[in-house]
């Protein structure tokens, strides 16, 4: 063998410690804020990642995942599914209506509902397969062009139809703040869009900024950098 050469048990045992950084910095967060860390679900983002660099982290106890794009998911979860059981899969990319039918079927939660055509897709679907996952409505804080969401002058009406016109089990919001602006601003943002819906599920903050998005009340935090390393 090489000297200091990588092995497969370097590898498990560096995602394994990692997990456990995370988990250190959610509950001291949560301690700071005076929240119980129990309330604080870690949503280890697995894009791009293949199962052997995710199976670490189920053999690890840690169950709620979370992935970008429809077809991928589609590709490697399952197997794992059969492997380990309860997983919750969160789908925290943009979805395009084409794929609402597989979105149904095999994620939890759809972390990015985000405009009519979506919406109306997702009440049909869920109403053809019986199952009802968990619905974000993701919010543009930032108003940026290029990024997905609904725009926050928007975000009270498109959360009241997507309740009671569309009738989807809408839980909560999330959100993606603009990289160069302090994302304190738009944790608060988000917060008080979900106090004024009474709406209880907060997913914000990912690896660079999850310990200020919990001081600001994120139920759910996304980390992909933090766990797995640069891609």
């Amino acid at each position: 063998m090489v000297p200091n050469a990588k092995t497969d048990e370097d590898d498990e045992g560096t995602v394994t410690d990692t997990l456990h950084r995370v988990q250190a910095t959610i509950a001291a967060a949560a301690q700071e804020s005076g929240r119980n860390a129990g309330g604080i679900t870690l949503v280890a983002v697995t894009k791009t990642h293949p199962p052997a660099r995710i199976r670490p982290l189920l053999e690890a106890g840690h169950r709620v995942f979370g992935e970008n794009r429809v077809q991928e998911a589609q590709t490697k979860w399952p197997p794992l599914r059969r492997e380990y059981g309860g997983v919750c899969l969160h789908l925290i990319g943009p979805l395009q209506t084409n794929k609402v039918r597989l979105a149904v079927a095999l994620f939890d939660v759809v972390e990015t509902v985000d405009r009519p055509a979506v919406a109306e897709a997702l009440a049909h679907e869920m109403s053809q397969q019986a199952r009802w996952p968990v619905c974000l409505i993701q919010v543009n804080t930032g108003e940026e062009p290029q990024k997905a969401g609904v725009l926050p002058a928007d975000a009270d009406s498109f959360i009241q139809a997507c309740r009671h016109d569309w009738r989807l089990p809408v839980k909560g919001l999330m959100g993606i703040p603009p990289f160069e602006d302090e994302p304190a601003l738009h944790f608060a943002f988000l917060r008080d869009i979900a106090l004024r819906h009474d709406l209880p599920v907060l997913s914000m903050g990912m690896s660079h900024d999850f310990a200020l998005a919990i001081h600001f009340g994120a139920t759910h935090v996304r980390v992909g950098t933090a766990l797995f390393g640069s891609r």
